[in-house]
């Protein structure tokens, strides 16, 4: 059965990612499936979490990390990943998060600092350690880490990765063309989408 999904799982991306469906699925041996098993449902357990950028850790959920925003009325300025900005909920800052406003002008607090919850990397840090795995808590440094695997090769509680270098988000795959990912308004279970995606996986528990 997981191979008919991890070979659905690959045509699914044919047009995402031309080229890496052809290799064959590879099977996990069965004395890590319980480890894998565990990591999806400590991550299940999670659905309808809200949403926190910084949020979560190796304990749970937990409170955001504070961002400037513009005064009412103002348009933002969206950091760029090239000059050390982040995008938010995609990857937790080691540092202050940048300042989302036009020069000259008051910013706000944000509200979202209060919230109680995770991003993208916080509910994977949580998930994996669960199972004994310490896993870096920004998404790039994740995508860093483990096996890479080709899309055609997923299995569940294999990790997905969007944008350069996977620093943009990072979901867990379930199988089923399914994933959940620590996203806005909350942790969700949706399809796997393919656009922006990494051109390989990552396999923590081989």
């Amino acid at each position: 059965m997981r191979r008919t999904f991890a070979l659905l799982f690959g045509l699914a991306f044919l047009v995402a990612a031309p080229g890496l469906a052809g290799a064959a699925p590879i099977e996990r041996p069965t004395g890590n499936q319980r480890y894998v098993d565990l990591v999806i449902a400590r991550a299940m357990s999670q659905r309808g979490v809200p949403f926190s950028y910084g949020g979560g850790d190796i304990n749970g959920p937990t409170r955001g990390v504070a961002r400037t925003l513009p005064a009412p009325g103002v348009a933002p300025v969206t950091p760029s990943l090239a000059g050390g900005g982040l995008i938010p909920g995609l990857s937790t800052p080691a540092v202050s998060a940048p300042v989302l406003t036009t020069p000259g002008v008051a910013a706000v607090p944000d509200p979202s600092a209060n919230v109680v919850g995770f991003d993208a990397s916080g509910l994977i840090v949580y998930a994996f350690g669960g199972a004994g795995v310490k896993m870096p808590r920004s998404s790039g440094e994740q995508y860093k880490v483990g096996q890479k695997v080709l899309p055609a090769q997923a299995l569940p509680g294999d990790l997905i990765f969007y944008g350069p270098e996977g620093t943009q988000s990072v979901a867990l795959y379930l199988g089923n063309n399914q994933m959940i990912q620590g996203t806005e308004p909350a942790v969700a279970v949706t399809p796997v989408r393919g656009e922006g995606m990494t051109p390989y996986l990552v396999r923590i528990i081989a």
